[in-house]
């Protein structure tokens, strides 16, 4: 008896722990740690896979580590995660499609890919959404639209103050603010 109720508890635990780690796939928790400070931010691989994905190749590959929050607009967004701090764009892998219909928004705090023109261009660049009128970038407001993958759940202050830094004609910030690295949690 008591090695079924020990069995039961065994089967129960992994379970458990399965379901934790199908969870934590889902929304995985990646830290980026700037030169002005850590920004968490949660993904949504449910309603974003692709982008989820593409992202967490570039982390995988320390792609983000050296490059630098090259666009900053007051009131709008950040911008980072493809140049080099002389400005310079670091080589990608092939754009994936645009998942900007998957529902979610362009909200202050949220994570999203940074594109050209062409709806399915997006490869290493994201942006962190810092209005709070930028809806017009959300899907059929404008256009397609940019695909939101994720939401700043701390650090938020740390935004802030990369937000408010000093730039230059082109929206590119005097002192650079670089992305020393990003890590899964």
């Amino acid at each position: 008896m008591k090695s079924c109720l020990c069995a039961v508890v065994i089967l129960v635990v992994a379970a458990a722990m399965q379901a934790s780690i199908s969870a934590q796939s889902k929304s995985p928790v990646v830290v980026i740690t700037t030169s002005m400070g850590e920004i968490t931010v949660q993904l949504d691989a449910e309603k974003a896979p692709l982008s989820v994905a593409n992202f967490l190749e570039y982390v995988k590959s320390n792609h983000y580590n050296g490059t630098i929050f090259h666009r900053v607009i007051k009131g709008f967004m950040v911008q980072g995660g493809g140049m080099t701090a002389d400005m310079r764009e670091k080589p990608t892998r092939a754009p994936i499609k645009n998942e900007a219909a998957n529902g979610l928004k362009n909200e202050r705090g949220t994570l999203a890919m940074a594109r050209t023109a062409d709806v399915d261009s997006a490869t290493s660049q994201f942006f962190i959404n810092t209005g709070t009128k930028n809806a017009f970038l959300d899907h059929k407001v404008r256009d397609y639209g940019y695909a939101v993958f994720g939401k700043v759940v701390g650090g938020m202050d740390i935004v802030d103050k990369i937000e408010s830094v000093k730039t230059a004609p082109g929206d590119v910030p005097l002192e650079p603010v670089v992305i020393k690295s990003i890590r899964v949690k």
